[in-house]
Parts: C-alpha cells; structure tokens; sequence
C-alpha cells in the first residue's frame, strides 16, 4: 500500500486521504467489529492499534481530530469514528460499510440473547447466572464513573454542575435531555465569554493540514444526508400513520429516535433516560431486568448502547398484538437498532467536511466540556439506581411536590448479592480484572449458586 503524500497547495484536499483497497478494508472494519468488547475506551483502543500503528492509514493527529469531533455528536462515539475512518478511505461506501459492520456482530448476539432471555428467562439458571452478572456489571459502571469523572471534572464549577445533574435527576426527575440542553448552552456562552473554566486550546495551525472535504463538494453530502435522514424516519412516519401513536412499535420508534439526538455522553450516560422511561413511563421491562440487558450488552461485541435492543426486544415481545411473541420481539429489536445507529451516518456525513472548524470553536468545545460535566452526575446517578436495585428486593418511589425520589425497603436487603458486589468491586478496583474475565467468573459463579441451591 503505498503511503499518502502531502499535496503542494494547488491540489485538491481530496488527495491526501490515503490510497487503500476496499477488499483490505473490508477485512480491517470487520477485524474492528470482532474485537470490540469492553465499551467505547476500549473499541477506540482497537481502532487505534489498527488504523494508526498496525496499517498506518490515518495519522496521530488525524484519528484524535476525529475522535474529538465524534465526542461532539450524539451517540456512541466509536461507531461514528469507524464510520469516519471508513469516510476518509472510502467516501460514503466506506463509511456506510465500516458503521454496519462496526454494529452487525453485535446485534446479532444481542438478538439471539434477548429471545434466550424473554422465552427462558424464568428457569432457576437464568435466574442464577444474572444474580452475579448483576454485581459485575454494577462495579463496571462505577469503574466508568471514576473514569470520567477524573478527566472530566477538572475544576469547581464542572464539580458543581456534575452535583447539580446527579441532583436534578435524583430527586426531581428532570428530564435528561433538558439536562444536556442546559449544560451545552451554560457551556456554550461561558465559551463566547471566555471563561477559563470551560477553556480548551485549538489545534495549532500546523495541525490543520489535513481537511478532508472542499468546501465546493459539499452538494453530494447533502444528498447523501438527505437520504439518510428519510431512511431513518420513514418508519417512524409510517407506523404513526398506520398503527396509530399508542402502538408500541410506534412508541419504540419515537422513543428511540429522540434519543438518537440526545444521547451526549456514552452508553452509560444515556442509561439513566433510557431506563427511566422504559421500566417507568412505557413499562417494558422491571428495573432488574435493565440491569440484565446491560450484561449481555457488555458480553457482546460492538456499541454498549446496544443494550436499548434488549429494552426494544422486551417491549415488542409483551406486546405482540397480532404477531407472535418472539416475531414481535424480533421486529422490536430490529426497529430499535434502526432508529438508534441510522442517525450516526447522519451525524458524520453533514460534518465530517467540517470537523477542522467546529474543533477551532471554542464556544462550541466549551459547551462540549460542561455537557461532559454534566453527563458525570448522570452516571453516579445510574450507577447509584442500579446498586439500590441490586442490593434491595424492593425499591418506592416517594413525591411531595416537586420532589420525587426513590429509597429502598431495609427489610428486603440481600447479603448475598451484597457480598458478590464487594467481591466484583475488589477485581475492578484493586485487582484490575479485565472485563471478559471479570464477566466469564461471574457467569460462573452464578451457575454454581443455582446448582447448589443458594440462588
């Protein structure tokens, strides 16, 4: 593969992008979508090892320029890199085939899970086997808590608006998009005032040499854009015109593609909306089995978002109408990923021509790093729902004005799921047990709960 040279002024920007076969690339998209256990940190490390030091196709300062510019977007950034890095290789086909393949593994996995979980989810060694997959998964997401918190929370203020997130939904349910939109425009104009709190330096002029799109070209992008959008809300228009708007398929396709635009800040972050509608506005699925579907997600290759198959799956299948149980479960998931990941070639191909400029706005970085602040507080605030429901049988809702918040009954704390926690957050923590074999001896240890009677 012969190497890119770095063009004289005169010709087209369009040049620069690396010459590499479709077939090649193929095999690298499909390498990625294999590998991508672990959630967003550790899919970006793969693409990284792959397409910076192994093949060599994209620069140092190009993939973090890229990465930077999908951590503005919604959505689950490593999708949309992949989908940018297949748009650098190969336009439109590539980022089309790298996002697909990127998704396919996983939501195959995911599908064939969430049937073996709907149709024999009640026997006592499913029973077993999430018991400790519960506790796993809980330490997995303070872990992500520590995570970002450390990077994130750089100063006071972003401490504060991270406490004034978790509170917001906490205690007074405020929605999570409101919470995004609030953060983004505190940011935003604290940037136009050049507030040090908020500053993020652009990258120096001799970093922006690589702009891949003319600013002439844009008219095929447009296009593109177009179609992608109507492919992505066709569906949605005509299941409310068909089924009508109380139609869970309709309900799964609004849902899901309003949270396609709001959905700031990872997999994690997104949980809390997710699972606030989906077991207590539209009752698809119990707390608990929230906490199910987000260990088969982090067992499966691909997005950790993919969890909202799981969410879809469950809906459609306890609502089947006309259809059969598991047909309506497999049109559910299959609706929910649609609406869910189309956006994201949306997201990429309107901006990516532009990724140089929006990265050189500090207003816009600034509003980027108090919606980091704030998604923070969003997953203390997940993370803190998913250990009361794990350790506490049952959980109450409790409202006095515009109060509203959730304590658990002391009377039905589990010891025995306690002990596990303690357990899974010593491997996290102290003994830094990788996911895969954190998760493979939890599914383990719940197999030999159910089989010795404990579970």
């Amino acid at each position: 593969m012969a190497k890119a040279k770095v063009p004289p002024s005169n010709i087209s920007s369009d040049d620069i992008v690396p010459s590499v076969r479709f077939s090649e690339a193929l095999i690298v998209w499909l390498r990625i979508a294999l590998l991508s256990f672990g959630g967003p940190a550790g899919q970006i490390a793969v693409m990284h090892r792959l397409l910076v030091d192994e093949k060599k196709w994209l620069s140092e300062d190009r993939f973090l320029h890229a990465l930077n510019f999908c951590m503005l977007l919604p959505g689950p950034e490593a999708q949309q890199l992949t989908i940018y890095a297949g748009w650098l290789t190969h336009r439109v086909i590539g980022g089309v085939t790298a996002g697909l393949l990127f998704v396919l593994p996983g939501a195959v996995a995911m599908m064939v899970l969430s049937w073996i979980y709907a149709a024999f989810g009640e026997s006592g060694l499913v029973d077993g086997l999430f018991f400790t997959l519960k506790a796993a998964v809980l330490a997995i997401v303070f872990q992500a808590v520590v995570k970002i918190g450390s990077k994130a929370l750089t100063n006071r203020l972003k401490v504060t608006i991270s406490v004034m997130s978790f509170v917001a939904l906490f205690a007074f349910s405020v929605p999570f998009p409101a919470i995004i939109l609030c953060a983004g425009l505190l940011g935003y104009f604290a940037g136009k005032k050049g507030l040090k709190a908020f500053h993020t330096s652009p990258p120096p002029q001799d970093e922006i040499k690589e702009i891949p799109l003319s600013a002439h070209r844009l008219g095929p992008y447009l296009t593109t854009a177009f179609v992608i959008l109507c492919l992505w809300l066709t569906p949605t228009l005509i299941l409310f015109l068909f089924a009508g708007p109380d139609h869970v398929f309709t309900e799964i396709a609004f849902f899901f593609s309003k949270m396609a635009v709001v959905t700031f800040g990872g997999a994690y972050a997104v949980l809390s909306y997710v699972a606030q509608a989906a077991v207590t506005d539209f009752g698809w699925l119990q707390a608990g089995e929230m906490l199910d579907g987000l260990g088969l997600a982090e067992t499966t290759p691909g997005p950790l978002i993919m969890v909202t198959q799981f969410v879809g799956y469950l809906g459609a299948y306890r609502e089947p109408g006309s259809l059969s149980p598991a047909m309506a479960g497999l049109l559910g998931g299959m609706l929910t990923t649609w609406v869910t990941f189309t956006p994201c070639f949306l997201w990429i191909f309107l901006g990516a021509p532009y990724v140089e400029k929006i990265r050189q706005n500090r207003a816009l970085t600034a509003a980027l790093s108090a919606i980091t602040a704030a998604v923070v507080g969003v997953i203390v605030n997940i993370a803190f729902w998913f250990l009361l429901h794990v350790l506490f049988g049952r959980v109450v809702d409790f409202s006095v004005g515009i109060l509203t918040m959730s304590y658990p009954e002391i009377t039905t704390f589990n010891g025995l799921a306690a002990i596990f926690c303690g357990l899974a957050f010593l491997a996290v923590f102290r003994f830094k047990i990788g996911l895969l074999p954190l998760i493979a001896v939890a599914a383990l240890s719940g197999i030999v709960l159910h089989l010795t009677g404990l579970v």
